[in-house]
């Protein structure tokens, strides 16, 4: 049994849960859910920049790549905007994530750009819509099928 075999979807798996919390960032900043922005119970103001609009990326984003659909575009815009948040938030408050609370956002624009890299994995709608279309697989998925085999 080769371990290979289990690459493809332990990949889906990463995206759905880096996606899955994603989406939960943006539920508590948006609609104050899950104990709210910051765990205050309440969501951020509708138009508040940057944070409101940080929360309906990572709503939007978060569930597109949970489900796996238009997965780099949304990958590309959530690492982005996790790179903003470090560079212009934490980061100048001292140079290291671990000085200055920029831990969460590195790990996600380093995940997501990932995502967006590597593409959605076969457990994905875009897996499915390219299965219907009779779109040959990416690049990448054609290296890991090719690695998987052997």
């Amino acid at each position: 049994m080769s371990p290979h075999r289990f690459t493809a979807p332990t990949w889906s798996l990463f995206r759905m849960v880096v996606g899955f919390l994603f989406l939960c960032h943006g539920l508590a900043s948006v609609f104050g859910v899950l104990g709210g922005n910051r765990g205050s119970g309440q969501a951020i103001e509708p138009g508040t920049w940057p944070n409101w609009y940080a929360g309906v990326i990572q709503l939007l984003c978060g569930a597109l790549v949970l489900a796996g659909l238009a997965t780099r575009p949304a990958a590309v815009v959530a690492s982005g905007s996790m790179a903003y948040a470090y560079f212009v938030v934490h980061q100048p408050q001292a140079l290291l994530p671990i000085q200055n609370g920029g831990v969460t956002p590195a790990l996600y624009a380093w995940a997501f750009l990932a995502i967006a890299v590597a593409g959605a994995g076969p457990w994905s709608v875009d897996a499915l819509i390219a299965r219907r279309r009779g779109v040959p697989a990416t690049v990448a998925s054609d290296r890991e099928l090719q690695t998987s085999r052997r």
